[in-house]
């Protein structure tokens, strides 16, 4: 090798040694009579240092002549540092250069290859090479090998088996669009690339391999957004002859694993919450729990009082923000402009400070008598110094509009800490959910979700009602994880596609080879799927999972490195058999 040490490996035992470095010029500092550069690679920094009357004079010229990201090797002898650095692990050793080659030059980087750099997102992910190379951005990606790796030590150590599956399959109706990819040995016909592996993995359990993982490639050509890209990773997983209660324990061992193996924090037994009680006291079914201020419906209080806002109302529902009555009006004026926001979507904000004498001052004082006011204050159990906001309106509307209110207000209160973590389960979701404008049902996880035993009955004339076998793993308000035990009987599958809408020629056509392979002593089975990409980034503490993928695409799904996606040419087009209509033709 061109090295005998890397960056970051020197320390004062090393002393008297003659070692040999490669790497990049991260910065050079010249006092005339001494010359320093900082040496990187991906393992740290190591100084280098020149001296006039010590090195050779055509050395230290050429030292001078290096920049930034010059690619260089130093052969030289390790010295105790006079001036020590205690901001990095070499910083008690330099290396007094003794030979200096440049392995290749550099021109100067669009950008400061720095941990505070000056690039902008556009820019740096355009010379994304170049972004890696920083110490931030290349230890997001040491934390997801961490991650990888101890997830696949854990389910290696419980005899679970990883198994490729395809990359081209066939498109399937349910979901996200798909990724299609034309056939050019069938004209006409497309592959699409796999939202998920959901198929092929009941198949293995068909096929008897009891437990089956891989941490695979997705892909769903959606609307982009920090937690979203085009292609992402999953942690997938299945089990046969298991019932819910297995799957809970079995994963909720691997979360615990890789908190305390990659994070060193010990987590308790997680908590469980029904989907029901999630939506009622946290309008989300992935409620942050790191902090309560959970929901406390006042119609029993609230109506027939006059204020027709409260009288015309399905809900009146609202948060106690602990230690928050000091809010001036500006600030009650922004949280008012907040919920009314289009995206959010409330009508309005009413609001009562418990003053410290115990009294309480609202926006409605001239519907509501002190008493009546005191009565809100006990059922948000509030104390002197405390704010209480409420919403009204539709049921749906107003949870989901305080939801989003609960966690702006934690997030103003500190209460949403990146380095507090606050797991659970959510349990008992419905099975199907009603859209409205096609009057039809959809699956709420997917179309191969078991009915829990007990509601199998209301198939017929409740369908709306039943609830599914299904779970998924919430972290700090984010989704990590969702599965269910599966449908494995042919009768009750093709019952649920009926549920669906398909018609028996459709779900044949599209799902036919697996309700086949359920005739062939199917096991019962059930498994979860982890987002790979956003438990980094949970564990990193960022909000984006951009910053834990090599190669991202931008929000617009273009990677702007390679410039992809792109044109192709008429002779690619033509031997796959597609016309190009109303695009120009180059």
């Amino acid at each position: 090798m061109l090295r005998t040490h890397t960056c970051g490996e020197l320390r004062l035992d090393n002393v008297g040694e003659v070692v040999i470095l490669t790497g990049w010029v991260q910065r050079l500092r010249d006092k005339g009579g001494m010359l320093w550069i900082d040496m990187r690679d991906r393992y740290g920094i190591t100084q280098l240092t020149f001296e006039e009357g010590v090195t050779p004079p055509a050395m230290l010229e050429q030292a001078r002549s290096l920049g930034r990201e010059y690619v260089i090797k130093a052969v030289g002898k390790v010295v105790e540092r006079y001036s020590k650095n205690d901001k990095i692990p070499t910083g008690d050793i330099e290396l007094m250069v003794s030979k200096l080659e440049v392995l290749n030059p550099a021109k100067l980087p669009p950008f400061l290859i720095e941990d505070e750099t000056d690039g902008g997102d556009d820019l740096r992910m355009k010379y994304r090479y170049l972004d890696l190379r920083r110490a931030p951005v290349r230890r997001n990606l040491e934390l997801r090998h961490r991650i990888m790796r101890e997830t696949r030590g854990y389910l290696d150590s419980h005899y679970f088996i990883e198994v490729e599956t395809p990359y081209l399959i066939k498109s399937t109706p349910e979901g996200a669009r798909d990724f299609v990819v034309p056939s050019r040995m069938n004209p006409g016909e497309f592959y699409a690339l796999p939202q998920s592996p959901q198929t092929f993995k009941q198949l293995l359990m068909v096929s008897g391999f009891d437990k089956y993982y891989q941490i695979v490639k997705c892909f769903r050509d959606e609307d982009l957004r920090a937690d979203r890209q085009p292609e992402f990773t999953q942690i997938d997983c299945e089990m046969s002859f298991v019932t819910q209660e297995d799957v809970l324990h079995t994963f909720e061992g691997l979360i615990r694993h890789l908190f305390l193996r990659v994070k060193g924090i010990e987590i308790d037994k997680l908590p469980r919450m029904t989907y029901a009680d999630a939506m009622k006291y946290y309008g989300s079914d992935k409620p942050d729990t790191r902090f309560d201020m959970r929901f406390v419906e006042l119609n029993h209080l609230v109506k027939n009082k006059g204020f027709k806002v409260f009288d015309d109302a399905e809900l009146v529902v609202g948060i106690c923000a602990k230690g928050a009555a000091h809010y001036t009006r500006k600030q009650l004026d922004e949280l008012t402009d907040f919920v009314k926001r289009p995206q959010i979507g409330a009508t309005g904000l009413v609001y009562a400070r418990v003053g410290e004498d115990g009294s309480i001052k609202s926006s409605v004082d001239k519907f509501y008598t002190a008493e009546d006011l005191q009565a809100w204050a006990h059922a948000f159990g509030a104390v002197p110094g405390d704010l209480l906001l409420i919403l009204a309106g539709g049921k749906d509307k107003t949870r989901k509009a305080l939801n989003e209110l609960r966690l702006e207000m934690g997030e103003r209160l500190g209460l949403r800490d990146k380095n507090v973590y606050a797991p659970l389960w959510v349990v008992d979701f419905p099975l199907l959910e009603w859209d409205e404008d096609a009057q039809r049902f959809h699956a709420m996880h997917h179309p191969f979700t078991s009915p829990k035993p007990e509601d199998i009955e209301m198939i017929d004339d409740r369908p709306g009602h039943i609830r599914a076998n299904a779970y998924d793993l919430v972290i700090n308000g984010v989704e990590i994880g969702g599965g269910s035990i599966r449908i494995h009987d042919r009768r009750l599958q093709e019952q649920m596609f009926r549920l669906l809408g398909f018609s028996h020629a459709e779900a044949e056509a599209q799902f036919g080879f697996l309700m086949s392979a359920f005739e062939y002593g199917a096991p019962p089975h059930g498994g979860i799927a982890f987002g790979f990409d956003r438990l980094c980034s949970l564990f990193g503490g960022s909000d984006s999972i951009r910053d834990y993928i090599a190669f991202p695409k931008n929000n617009s799904g273009r990677d702007v490195m390679i410039d992809a996606p792109s044109p192709i040419a008429q002779e690619q087009l033509d031997e796959l058999h597609i016309r190009m209509k109303n695009v120009p033709q180059h």
